[in-house]
């Protein structure tokens, strides 16, 4: 797949671009509805024997828009966004830059640089997608704006459990541990990539040796607590658990929640390695013990647990 990072105004040459049949739309999370969107995309083009693409934005349009809008954390960082379309088979990736230039344009123009400008011939949205100025342009206003140049499909609302599968519904599941619901929309387990770097090495001390992970500031973290995962290195896949949080019983002074994940039956070194930690479900909260004993105990239970888990 290849990806093409573009601001407004791009200098791509129309002539030189291929025919294509592109899903437009944010994407974070690439959960069970933007994938219906993909997959169209993606079987349409092959019908009609042309390139598939993505058309996504970079970063969150609430980072330009709202003055007092947070550091948004995705579900799916860009890199992580890019290896999952490649999955899907898409062919080409778009990552428009959105800035204050970009969200001024009016719908016409949006439509005319970007879906007719990239030689865009069928365009597939979910039906809640909007562009343009103030979100002005929509799925139902495009057949005033397509000039006859390309056709385009609207995919309706994907429920799941009679519940609209949306990346805000993920986000909220995440934060109240209800990983294995979150992870029935994704479609797939909560993936996070990160760098083992050093920690405290505590770990080693009471026998549960842990790679630290150091994971890039915009990535969405579920709730703080301890988790089953899998590890992914090397083309292995390696059962764990995780430990996200601030450690209280060793420590008050703790910021930012660090990632600890234990390798069952693994005990090789990783520092400067990058692993993928597929979380699969939820454990306990984190606790500050009064002893290490104590805490070796519930570690030794979260272990039993978590092996009956994936054994089950």
């Amino acid at each position: 797949m290849r990806t093409i990072e573009l601001t407004y105004p791009h200098t791509l040459i129309l002539e030189e671009l291929p025919e294509t049949v592109a899903a437009i739309g944010f994407f974070d999370g690439i959960h069970k509805g933007h994938q219906k969107v993909i997959q169209t995309a993606v079987s349409k083009a092959k019908e009609r024997k042309m390139e598939s693409a993505v058309i996504t934005f970079h970063p969150h349009p609430s980072v330009v828009l709202k003055k007092d809008a947070p550091h948004v954390r995705y579900i799916t960082p860009l890199r992580e966004k890019q290896e999952i379309l490649q999955q899907l088979g898409v062919n080409r990736l778009y990552v428009i830059t959105f800035n204050k230039e970009l969200a001024s344009l009016e719908p016409q123009q949006f439509i005319d640089h970007f879906i007719i400008g990239l030689k865009i011939k069928h365009l597939v949205a979910g039906f809640d997608f909007s562009y343009g100025h103030k979100g002005q342009g929509n799925m139902e206003r495009i057949k005033n704006q397509t000039k006859g140049l390309f056709n385009y499909t609207t995919i309706g609302k994907v429920e799941l459990d009679n519940e609209k599968v949306s990346s805000s519904r993920i986000r909220e599941l995440l934060q109240n541990g209800e990983l294995e619901k979150a992870n029935y929309l994704l479609g797939r387990p909560l993936t996070i990539q990160g760098i083992v770097v050093e920690g405290d090495q505590r770990g080693r001390t009471i026998g549960y040796p842990t790679a630290n992970l150091r994971v890039t500031p915009d990535t969405l973290l579920p709730k703080v607590g301890v988790y089953a995962v899998k590890v992914l290195y090397k083309n292995e896949v390696y059962e764990g658990m995780a430990n996200l949080g601030y450690n209280p019983t060793f420590t008050d002074d703790r910021v930012e929640p660090s990632v600890e994940v234990n390798i069952f039956d693994y005990n090789n070194d990783l520092y400067g390695e990058e692993l993928h930690v597929e979380w699969h479900k939820f454990i306990r909260e984190e606790e500050k013990f009064n002893s290490v004993e104590e805490l070796v105990n519930y570690i030794d239970n979260d272990e039993k647990c978590i092996r009956n888990y994936f054994c089950s």
